[in-house]
This record gives structure tokens, sequence and C-alpha cells, in this order.
């Protein structure tokens, strides 16, 4: 009798854990994705291993052997206008910064995101999330009160209201501004407060470090919450410094020059099937000598040698933040979307524009602080306050044409990398699929469940710009819409396969699908196609707020 009872008991045990799983299953299937956005500052198309580049970066190739790589995904061509998209999903006119942090006396170029917006961190945290940040912010006008070599009066003090803390984040560590020393970063802030770099202080590993933190003790919170965590390094962003281990392991390889690295990189782009057979290498800029012409090849070698370092450096913290998730169990069901905000930089800096951007004197050993490309001494210590020009920037935006701040391939286009294992199908795949960095906020609403709102804190919400690219993790395309740029009277307008682009005065015209590099302008064979996205950018420029750059210089 016993025995029968046991019988009959079993099938309805067995049958409770069966549902057991599956309800387990179904919660765990319903939970929220943490999400983290990484951000890399100035760096080219092609600098990473996974797009072709010969710079070490096996974490971010990592995340993109297990994830989904984008060929044609748009930045907003400079720092400021591609936070700001990112932040709020909006074009960076909508938000206020239709360019710097200065500013014009215009309402899409006061230089402050405004109130009419919302950030991704504003509108998760609304919905559950907890928010973190460690790294670069640049969405609020300049300041600069707790620089102690300023004088008193030549010092800006400004208002805190658009700082991290005050826009959604629980937790900030990072800098307010936008460029500075990597040793002793200006505006370096632990949420509201200023503070100080500290000895054998190096900003990325800082910026990795505080991000590692911040995923860590949310593990052991254990608050069942997702979070949110944005993770915007400054690196490769000028000044060229890095750490010499760093520096040792590239010492000789860019003694090939400009040109053979181009020539190596596409040659790897076109086997990964990163770019199309049908676009070819475009020119070495004309500013640009051939290599075997150029003075001075230890330096230049040398600047590609620290930059490449400082990359480095950035993907060695970027596996410190994944072996957190690991560690804490949490990379299942953690999307991550790597990118870049421009392209490569052509910026020079000379010591009259390093002494413009209030850097020290001196050191706090007293060693004199020479900002400037000397080439009579190397980059990568303290004391030195380079950049890598528009010799190296060609090579990081191969195969595209131009530099940050232009609207050309090469000032907008960046690597777009997504993880997730818990909602990627197929991983592995190169996607062609369009997309710009407007559609980030739509993409976390999506994934998260969020709620976008048409009112915030009292004020009134501008509609959210961008699409989600959701579709793209479950192995589905979708048609874009039709995509604006303005940055300083460059622009662009991108529908379909067609891009019109100004470089501060004639438009040209190109069939993106055909010639990517852009180096067939069809603006005379097609007047038609021409005209009418001309009409279509001013119709976009009029609705956003772009100002005429041409008439206010008069």
């Amino acid at each position: 009798m016993k025995k029968i009872v046991q019988l009959i008991k079993l099938p309805k045990l067995f049958t409770l854990i069966i549902s057991l799983v599956i309800f387990s299953s179904v919660v765990n299937a319903q939970k929220k994705p943490n999400i983290i956005i990484i951000l890399a500052d100035d760096m080219g198309f092609s600098d990473i291993g996974s797009y072709g580049g010969e710079i070490a970066t096996p974490n971010i190739d990592k995340l993109a052997n297990g994830g989904v790589r984008f060929r044609q995904f748009y930045n907003a061509a400079r720092c400021c206008p591609t936070r700001a998209s990112l932040m709020t999903g909006l074009y960076a006119h909508q938000t206020g910064v239709g360019a710097m942090t200065v500013d014009q006396g215009v309402p899409s170029y006061t230089g402050d995101i405004s109130n009419n917006c919302v950030t991704i961190a504003e509108v998760l945290k609304s919905n559950g999330y907890k928010t973190y940040m460690s790294g670069k912010w640049h969405l609020t006008k300049g300041v600069d009160y707790w620089k102690t070599w300023v004088p008193e009066d030549k010092k800006k003090y400004t208002s805190k209201h658009n700082w991290p803390n005050q826009r959604g984040f629980d937790e900030f560590f990072g800098t307010i501004h936008g460029a500075g020393s990597f040793y002793n970063p200006s505006t370096l802030t632990r949420n509201n407060t200023p503070i100080e770099a500290g000895k054998d202080f190096y900003y990325t590993d800082a910026i990795s470090d505080h991000a590692n933190e911040f995923i860590r003790n949310h593990a052991k919170a254990d608050d069942d919450k997702p979070f949110l965590c944005y993770i915007a390094y400054t690196a490769p962003h000028w000044p060229l410094h890095a750490l010499p281990e760093d520096i040792k392991k590239y010492k000789g390889k860019y003694d090939k020059g400009w040109d053979k690295v181009r020539e190596e990189r596409m040659e790897r782009m076109l086997k990964m099937g990163i770019i199309d057979s049908k676009w070819k290498l475009s020119d070495r800029d004309k500013e640009v000598p051939a290599w075997e012409n150029t003075d001075n090849k230890e330096w230049w070698a040398a600047c590609m040698e620290v930059y490449a370092a400082m990359v480095d450096r950035m993907d060695q913290g970027i596996g410190k933040v994944l072996q957190a998730l690991e560690e804490t169990d949490q990379l299942d069901n953690t999307l991550i979307l790597f990118l870049a905000d421009n392209g490569g930089s052509p910026e020079v800096i000379n010591e009259k524009w390093g002494r413009s951007l209030q850097l020290p004197f001196q050191l706090n050993d007293g060693t004199v602080y020479k900002p400037g490309n000397d080439m009579t001494r190397l980059p990568g210590p303290e004391e030195t306050y380079m950049s890598y020009s528009t010799e190296w920037a060609n090579a990081s935006n191969t195969p595209f044409r131009m530099f940050k701040s232009f609207i050309h391939e090469g000032g907008i286009s960046t690597p777009l990398i997504a993880h997730w294992p818990a909602g990627i199908k197929s991983p592995g795949r190169i996607t062609n699929q369009v997309g710009h960095i407007i559609d980030l906020m739509a993409t976390c609403i999506d994934v998260a469940g969020a709620v976008y709102p048409k009112t915030y804190s009292g004020n009134s919400i501008i509609k959210k710009e961008g699409q989600s690219i959701r579709p793209v993790f479950e192995n589905k395309v979708f048609k874009h819409n039709p995509i604006g740029w303005e940055h300083e009277g460059n622009r662009g307008f991108r529908d379909g396969k067609w891009k019109l682009v100004s470089k501060n005065n004639d438009w040209e015209l190109y069939d993106i699908e055909a010639d990517r590099t852009e180096l067939n302008n069809l603006a005379a064979i097609y007047p038609a196609i021409a005209g009418q996205m001309i009409g279509k950018y001013e119709k976009w420029a009029s609705r956003v707020g772009v100002i005429n750059w041409q008439e206010r210089k008069k």
C-alpha cells in the first residue's frame, strides 16, 4: 500500500518540479537586462582588431565574436553632439548641443542639454533601473573652478544642474570637461564633489576600475534591480598619454608608416567582410605626404605607438568589466554596446592652443609642462601634450575620407558591437543594417520594457527620434528613417543608398551602396536627385534648429 502511495505522489512531485522549472525560466526570460554602453573617444573606424586594426583588442574582439558587428553605424561627428544624441535619442541640435559646450545665443546651440529632453539614465531610473556612469560627461558648459593654477579672476563658476547626478545617474565618477591629461585630468569628480587624481593615477584605468566597482557593488546589493552603466573613456583622444609598458608592446610596429598600415587594414577588412569589395580605398589625404617622403619618422611612428597603447589599455579595462560581469553571474543577461563618438582626429596641438586649454605650466614636482607637437621629444609622458594629427587619423579612418568634425564617412562612421548572450541570435554576425547614435535611446527603452515620457519634472519632452536596433539582435533588418547631420557648417543627409554631403560649401552626392568611400561625386550626373536631397536636408535642418554658419560669419 505504501509503495502505491509513493507511486501516486511521484508524478505529482515530478509535475511540481517541472512547473517550477518552467516558471523559473519564464521569470528569467522576462527579467530586464542590464545595459552597458561603452564609448571610445576619437577612435577611428578601423583601429580595433575586429574591424581590421592591428592594435591588440582581444576583449572588444571577444564581444564582437559573441555578438553582432554593424558595418553602417553612424555617430554625430564630434564629442559633444554625439554624447547629446546618445544620452537623449534626439539630434544634438534638439538638445541644445548643436556644436560644442559654448553658448552661441541660439536655443539649439546653448552648449547645455535642455530640460525639454530626457537622458537614458532618467528614463531607465524611472523604470526601475540603478544607473551608473564612469568617464567623460562633456554635456554642460565649461567649468574649472578647482583648477589650482587658474587665477581666481579667470575661473569659471557654473551650475551643476546638468551634471550626471542631476541628469539621472545614481553614481558618477569622471570628468565634466571634454579633454585633459590622463595623469591629472581637470574637473575630476565623484558625484558632485571635485577630487584630486592622486599618485600613480591613469585616467583610463580609473574609468575601468570605477565601472568594475559599480558592477560588483550592484551585485552585492542584491536588490534585484537591473542596472545601466555608461562607460565613457577619453582614450584615445589627445593628449598622447600612455603607460611605458603598453607603449613598449608597439615599439617598431609603425616604422612601416601610414601608407602600409592603410593598405594592410584594407586587406583585413575585406577578408572580414567589414567593407564591401566594391568600395575602393580612398587616396591618402592631400595634406599628408607619402611616408617615404616624411621627415622625423621616429617621432611620427612613436605617435601611433602611443595611440595604439591607449586603445590597448582601454581594451584591458573592458576586460576587467567583463570579468566583473562573469564573476557576479551577470554577463548572460547584460546588453553591451561598444562604439566611438567620431572618427580619428586630425587636430594638431601647438603650444598656443595648449595654453588656451588652461593647462598647468608645471607639474607638481616642478617639471615644466610643454604642450604642443614638439618633435624633439617623444609623446607619452605626463609633461608632454601631443596629438597624432591628420597623418595617422587618415590611417585610423581606413578606408574612408576625412575625419572628426566632418560629415564624410571618415568623420561619422563608427564600429558598433552589440553583445547580449540572452538576447542575440546567431552571434558572430556582421550586419549591413544602417543605424545612428539617436537609436541607442530607443533600443534601451525597447529591451528594458521602459516608457519614454511625454513630460518630465514639469517639462514637456521632445519626442524621441531614433529607432530600436533590437530587430538586428534577432537576425532581422528594418528600413531606417533618413538621417541628417550638421556640425559647424559641415552638413549631410542620408536617405537609403543616397548620401548628400558638404564640407562647408558645395554639395556632393554619393551612392553609398556602390561607393561608400565617396570617390565618385554624382551631383552633376544626377542633379534632380541632388536637388531632392538638398530639399530634404533643408527641411530636416529647419526642423531641428540648424543655424546658417556662413551667414553668422559675415
